[in-house]
Protein backbone atom coordinates (compact mmCIF):
# COMPACT_ATOMS: atom_id res chain seq x y z
CA UNK A 1 0.00 0.00 0.00
CA UNK A 2 1.28 3.48 -0.86
CA UNK A 3 2.55 5.70 1.93
CA UNK A 4 0.15 8.64 2.36
CA UNK A 5 1.76 11.24 4.59
CA UNK A 6 -0.96 13.85 4.57
CA UNK A 7 -3.83 11.62 5.67
CA UNK A 8 -6.71 12.72 7.94
CA UNK A 9 -4.69 12.24 11.13
CA UNK A 10 -1.77 14.24 9.74
CA UNK A 11 -4.09 17.09 8.80
CA UNK A 12 -5.83 16.94 12.18
CA UNK A 13 -2.48 17.07 13.99
CA UNK A 14 -1.58 20.23 12.09
CA UNK A 15 -4.92 21.84 12.98
CA UNK A 16 -4.74 20.87 16.65
CA UNK A 17 -1.08 21.76 17.20
CA UNK A 18 0.35 18.27 17.70
CA UNK A 19 3.88 17.62 16.49
CA UNK A 20 2.89 14.36 14.80
CA UNK A 21 -0.07 12.20 13.81
CA UNK A 22 1.31 9.60 16.24
CA UNK A 23 -0.06 11.73 19.08
CA UNK A 24 -3.49 10.27 18.39
CA UNK A 25 -2.25 6.72 18.99
CA UNK A 26 -1.10 7.58 22.50
CA UNK A 27 -4.19 9.69 23.12
CA UNK A 28 -6.43 6.74 22.19
CA UNK A 29 -4.49 4.31 24.39
CA UNK A 30 -4.38 6.76 27.29
CA UNK A 31 -8.14 7.29 27.23
CA UNK A 32 -8.91 3.58 26.96
CA UNK A 33 -6.30 2.23 29.37
CA UNK A 34 -5.33 5.11 31.69
CA UNK A 35 -1.63 5.06 30.83
CA UNK A 36 -0.15 7.47 31.79
CA UNK A 37 -2.20 8.97 34.63
CA UNK A 38 -2.17 12.32 36.48
CA UNK A 39 0.85 12.90 38.70
CA UNK A 40 3.02 10.19 37.17
CA UNK A 41 6.63 10.38 36.02
CA UNK A 42 6.98 9.35 32.37
CA UNK A 43 10.00 8.71 30.15
CA UNK A 44 9.59 8.73 26.37
CA UNK A 45 12.43 6.97 24.55
CA UNK A 46 12.82 8.10 20.96
CA UNK A 47 10.60 11.13 21.54
CA UNK A 48 11.16 13.14 18.33
CA UNK A 49 9.22 15.03 16.97
CA UNK A 50 7.36 15.43 20.26
CA UNK A 51 3.75 14.36 19.69
CA UNK A 52 3.85 11.76 22.46
CA UNK A 53 5.49 14.27 24.80
CA UNK A 54 2.55 16.61 24.25
CA UNK A 55 -0.05 13.94 24.99
CA UNK A 56 1.84 12.57 28.00
CA UNK A 57 2.28 16.08 29.44
CA UNK A 58 -1.45 16.66 29.29
CA UNK A 59 -2.19 13.23 30.79
CA UNK A 60 0.10 13.62 33.81
CA UNK A 61 -0.83 17.27 34.45
CA UNK A 62 1.07 19.82 36.48
CA UNK A 63 1.79 17.28 39.22
CA UNK A 64 3.59 14.94 36.84
CA UNK A 65 6.76 15.09 34.80
CA UNK A 66 7.71 13.87 31.33
CA UNK A 67 11.27 13.39 30.10
CA UNK A 68 12.01 12.55 26.48
CA UNK A 69 15.23 11.31 24.91
CA UNK A 70 16.13 11.28 21.23
CA UNK A 71 19.14 11.56 18.95
CA UNK A 72 17.46 14.62 17.41
CA UNK A 73 16.59 17.78 19.33
CA UNK A 74 12.92 18.76 19.64
CA UNK A 75 12.79 21.96 17.61
CA UNK A 76 11.17 24.28 18.17
CA UNK A 77 11.22 23.26 21.83
CA UNK A 78 7.93 22.45 23.53
CA UNK A 79 6.79 25.26 25.81
CA UNK A 80 5.51 22.90 28.49
CA UNK A 81 6.61 23.33 32.11
CA UNK A 82 6.39 19.61 32.92
CA UNK A 83 8.34 18.38 29.87
CA UNK A 84 12.11 18.00 29.53
CA UNK A 85 13.71 16.82 26.28
CA UNK A 86 17.24 15.45 26.28
CA UNK A 87 19.46 14.76 23.29
CA UNK A 88 21.20 11.39 23.40
CA UNK A 89 21.13 7.72 22.44
CA UNK A 90 18.76 5.99 24.86
CA UNK A 91 20.30 2.62 24.08
CA UNK A 92 23.50 3.76 25.82
CA UNK A 93 23.72 3.30 29.59
CA UNK A 94 25.47 6.65 30.07
CA UNK A 95 22.24 8.49 29.17
CA UNK A 96 20.29 6.89 32.04
CA UNK A 97 21.60 9.08 34.92
CA UNK A 98 20.60 12.26 33.08
CA UNK A 99 17.10 10.87 32.50
CA UNK A 100 16.67 9.86 36.14
CA UNK A 101 17.95 13.24 37.30
CA UNK A 102 15.49 15.10 35.06
CA UNK A 103 12.62 12.81 36.15
CA UNK A 104 13.47 13.07 39.85
CA UNK A 105 13.55 9.27 40.18
CA UNK A 106 12.45 6.15 38.31
CA UNK A 107 9.57 6.44 35.87
CA UNK A 108 6.06 5.19 36.55
CA UNK A 109 5.59 4.72 32.80
CA UNK A 110 8.04 4.10 29.98
CA UNK A 111 6.89 4.97 26.46
CA UNK A 112 8.66 4.13 23.22
CA UNK A 113 7.24 4.86 19.78
CA UNK A 114 10.67 4.66 18.17
CA UNK A 115 11.36 2.67 15.04
CA UNK A 116 14.62 2.01 13.23
CA UNK A 117 15.41 3.76 9.98
CA UNK A 118 14.47 1.16 7.41
CA UNK A 119 16.71 0.38 4.44
CA UNK A 120 14.41 -1.98 2.59
CA UNK A 121 16.90 -4.80 3.15
CA UNK A 122 14.90 -7.23 5.24
CA UNK A 123 17.73 -8.84 7.22
CA UNK A 124 19.30 -5.48 8.05
CA UNK A 125 15.98 -3.92 9.03
CA UNK A 126 15.07 -6.82 11.32
CA UNK A 127 18.49 -6.56 12.99
CA UNK A 128 17.95 -2.82 13.57
CA UNK A 129 14.52 -3.42 15.07
CA UNK A 130 15.97 -6.09 17.36
CA UNK A 131 18.81 -3.78 18.47
CA UNK A 132 16.38 -0.96 19.24
CA UNK A 133 14.06 -3.19 21.28
CA UNK A 134 16.98 -4.75 23.13
CA UNK A 135 18.13 -1.22 23.96
CA UNK A 136 14.74 -0.50 25.55
CA UNK A 137 14.83 -3.86 27.34
CA UNK A 138 18.28 -3.07 28.77
CA UNK A 139 17.16 0.31 30.13
CA UNK A 140 13.99 -0.94 31.83
CA UNK A 141 15.60 -2.14 35.10
CA UNK A 142 17.24 1.26 35.58
CA UNK A 143 14.46 3.55 34.40
CA UNK A 144 11.18 1.91 35.42
CA UNK A 145 9.93 1.80 39.00
CA UNK A 146 8.56 -1.50 40.37
CA UNK A 147 4.90 -1.85 39.38
CA UNK A 148 5.39 0.54 36.45
CA UNK A 149 3.88 0.40 32.99
CA UNK A 150 5.28 0.09 29.47
CA UNK A 151 3.96 1.07 26.05
CA UNK A 152 6.31 -0.10 23.29
CA UNK A 153 6.02 -0.09 19.50
CA UNK A 154 6.68 -3.44 17.83
CA UNK A 155 7.20 -4.09 14.15
CA UNK A 156 6.06 -7.38 12.64
CA UNK A 157 9.12 -9.62 12.69
CA UNK A 158 10.31 -12.68 14.65
CA UNK A 159 12.96 -10.62 16.45
CA UNK A 160 10.35 -8.24 17.85
CA UNK A 161 8.20 -11.18 18.92
CA UNK A 162 11.12 -12.71 20.84
CA UNK A 163 11.75 -9.47 22.76
CA UNK A 164 8.01 -9.10 23.36
CA UNK A 165 7.83 -12.59 24.90
CA UNK A 166 10.73 -11.83 27.23
CA UNK A 167 9.19 -8.53 28.31
CA UNK A 168 5.74 -10.03 28.92
CA UNK A 169 7.29 -12.42 31.44
CA UNK A 170 8.63 -9.47 33.44
CA UNK A 171 5.25 -7.75 33.88
CA UNK A 172 2.16 -8.82 35.77
CA UNK A 173 -0.12 -8.15 32.78
CA UNK A 174 0.49 -7.52 29.09
CA UNK A 175 -1.47 -7.23 25.86
CA UNK A 176 -0.90 -6.14 22.27
CA UNK A 177 -2.87 -3.24 20.80
CA UNK A 178 -3.34 -1.68 17.38
CA UNK A 179 -4.69 1.87 17.73
CA UNK A 180 -7.16 3.16 15.15
CA UNK A 181 -4.73 5.96 14.25
CA UNK A 182 -2.19 3.41 12.95
CA UNK A 183 -1.61 3.86 9.24
CA UNK A 184 -3.43 1.43 6.98
CA UNK A 185 -1.00 -1.18 5.73
CA UNK A 186 1.37 -0.68 8.65
CA UNK A 187 2.59 -3.78 10.50
CA UNK A 188 3.21 -1.88 13.74
CA UNK A 189 1.45 -2.68 16.98
CA UNK A 190 2.00 -1.82 20.63
CA UNK A 191 2.85 -3.86 23.68
CA UNK A 192 1.00 -2.47 26.69
CA UNK A 193 2.33 -3.97 29.91
CA UNK A 194 1.66 -3.20 33.58
CA UNK A 195 3.14 -4.29 36.87
CA UNK A 196 6.90 -4.26 36.19
CA UNK A 197 8.45 -6.99 38.32
CA UNK A 198 11.95 -5.51 38.18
Amino acid sequence: MAYVRKDAYHQRAQREGFRSRAAYKLEEIQRAHGLPRPGQRVVDLGCWPGGWLQVAARAVGTGGRVVGVDLAAIEPSLDLANVFALVGDFTEARVTPAVLDALGGPADVLLCDAAPKLSGIRVADRAREEALLEGVEARLPELLAPGGGLLLKLLDCPEAEQVSRRLRARFAKARVLRPRATRKGSSERYLLARGWKG
